[in-house]
């Protein structure tokens, strides 16, 4: 007697069938390996090699390369393929053109490993416009949107063309949970629901999400994907190690494994809001779902350099409710629910009791209130196993890394001030590393002059090692001129938002001009040193720093002891008259 065979009970993949660029054996992908070795090569981004990693397994579904001109321009313009297929994305890849090997038709696509992962054969090159795309694809120029930062870096060209994968990109974490789409519908389809619902999520899950997606797969009669992204997410979200440890206490718990499936999704997030929330809808129809959670400001980059938010609390709620017949995927909204400790349960917010006595605990309070005083999440919010996991990865704020960053003109006082503060922190048993941008120029940047790109690459090699600091819990103390924002804002990145502490130095030019015992500025309105900032080159003013001192009337001592309270006010240092006592 045989086996009748399963009936596939998972809808069609977007666009009806699911790409796969994969070689079929060994002796295929050895031979493309071969090919590969005799070709001019280049290396391409994080953000490339997630979104080839997509493209080559299907998740990206219907696309099967970095998309060409026609589609890119029908996407920024109609949210839609040129052949008219809806896709609110543009996801293309960028390089320089002096990076192109010279009359080449096919290159070969490395890691920043120099893995080579696949083989594009070259049909297209075309320019893009950085400020159009931010504008179009979403809706914004502020460089406080960390797309819009990141692009003014990416390259002059797109390229496009078919595409030939080697290999994968080899993982050595959470092997057993990183899976294509046709491995998740595989798995999906052994569940026997015809219903899938996917849940997203970048940040740790609480017994509030737990609830809300448990609930989520029971109003749909079917399954539920714990799909988390483990690409780039936004600066300063939990590391996606942590959240998945998270993920997998939770799963093997507290879920019923006959209905669940957790598995690692790696994207690329464009903090696109509304746009994004289409973008992962599609996604997950690849993977076997036909629901999908939207919480508020789903995929949102937070606030503008105005202090508002980029997108509307319900934009992207409302947007996937606009198309989702279109793509076959129907949007369950992320309810605000509350705990009832009476009851020892969780409800909607919209159905809880007249007088019922309700508790809950906002993300702010988690961050501030909890784990920046060392204090575990109660019970009732988080399981035991989540608390325990977040304790050992986020230790007290004091004892996290923080970075001082100084900017402003040559002679605003930047150095001056670093000098007088180091020692009050010190005070307060923190060991502080300074780099400041003359000495750094010495050492670490020997050699670069002062060029637009040469400033951008020294200011990023004082971000890279500032961030490294900074993730090992130590403090550091930066001043350089650093004139440009992008670049400013591309140091907050590595180093992470609210560890950053921009500090301005608004000092006026002609004061500056006054203090300038290198006769500096002197020679510069001569004409004898070319692109002095304040002079002939711009010096960007920060648009939201955390802190802005004046150094006219203002003591040097004055002023560190405002970052000094800061730091005490952020948690960052203790009091000394405080020290051994939590509080």
């Amino acid at each position: 007697m045989t086996d009748t065979p399963k009936t596939d009970v998972l809808i069609a993949p977007y666009g009806g069938k699911l790409v796969d660029l994969l070689p079929k054996s060994d002796a295929e992908r050895q031979a493309r390996m071969e090919r590969a070795s005799h070709l001019p090569s280049i290396q391409i981004s994080a953000r490339a090699l997630h979104d080839l990693e997509l493209i080559a397994t299907g998740g990206f579904s219907p696309l099967d390369r970095f998309m060409g001109k026609a589609d890119y321009e029908s996407v920024l313009e109609t949210m839609r393929l040129s052949d008219g297929t809806l896709w609110p994305l543009p996801i293309t890849l960028t390089v320089n053109r002096a990076d192109l090997p010279a009359g080449a038709d096919e290159i070969v696509l490395r890691d920043a490993r120099n893995n080579v992962v696949a083989i594009m054969q070259l049909e297209e090159v075309f320019e893009w416009d950085r400020q159009r795309e931010a504008q179009l694809a979403l809706g914004t120029t502020d460089h406080a949107h960390p797309l819009v930062a990141e692009m003014e870096h990416w390259g002059e060209v797109c390229i496009s063309g078919v595409l030939q994968v080697v290999e994968l990109p080899k993982y050595n974490d959470f092997v057993e949970l990183r899976r294509t789409p046709a491995d998740v519908r595989a798995l999906l389809n052994e569940l026997g629901h015809s219903n899938v619902v996917a849940f997203q999520t970048r940040n740790p899950m609480h017994r509030v999400h737990e609830e809300l997606t448990k609930r989520a797969a029971a109003q749909v009669g079917g399954a539920l994907l714990i799909h988390p992204v483990v690409g780039l997410t936004k600066p300063g979200d939990v590391d996606y190690f942590t959240r998945v440890r998270v993920y997998k206490a939770l799963y093997e718990n507290y879920y019923d494994k006959s209905r669940t499936v957790l598995s690692l999704l790696p994207l690329a997030m464009r903090m696109a809001g509304p746009k994004e929330a289409l973008l992962h809808a599609i996604i997950r129809r690849n993977h076997g779902a036909n629901h999908f959670i939207v919480g508020r400001d789903h995929a949102g980059p937070g606030k503008g350099s105005d202090g508002k938010p980029i997108y509307g609390p319900y934009d992207a709620q409302e947007m996937l409710v606009q198309y989702e017949d279109e793509i076959g995927v129907k949007m369950v909204p992320f309810q605000w629910m509350v705990y009832l400790p009476e009851e020892d349960r969780y409800e909607a917010i919209d159905k809880v009791p007249e007088g019922a006595k309700v508790l809950t605990i906002s993300g702010t309070q988690v961050r501030e209130e909890y784990l920046a005083r060392g204090k575990h999440l109660p019970e009732w919010f988080t399981r035991p196993e989540t608390a325990e996991i977040l304790a050992e990865t986020h230790p007290p704020r004091h004892k996290q890394g923080f970075c001082i960053w100084f900017t402003g003109l040559s002679g605003s006082g930047k150095s001056t001030t670093a000098q007088v503060l180091v020692p009050m922190l010190m005070e307060h048993g923190r060991q502080v590393t300074v780099l400041d941008g003359d000495v750094v120029r010495t050492h670490l940047s020997k050699g670069l002059g002062f060029s637009k790109e040469d400033r951008d690459t020294n200011i990023l090699r004082i971000g890279f090692v500032a961030g490294e600091i900074v993730r090992h819990g130590g403090g550091v103390v930066c001043a350089a001129i650093s004139p440009y924002r992008a670049t400013r804002n591309r140091v907050r990145e590595m180093v992470g938002d609210g560890h950053f502490i921009e500090i301005f130095m608004d000092t006026p030019l002609e004061v500056c001009e006054d203090r300038d015992v290198k006769g500096l500025y002197a020679k510069a309105r001569r004409g004898e040193i070319k692109g002095f900032t304040g002079i002939d080159d711009p010096y960007e003013a920060p648009v939201n720093p955390e802190i802005t001192l004046q150094a006219v009337g203002v003591t040097p001592e004055e002023n560190a002891r405002r970052i000094v309270d800061y730091l005490l006010e952020k948690g960052f240092l203790r009091d000394p008259g405080r020290n051994g006592r939590e509080g």
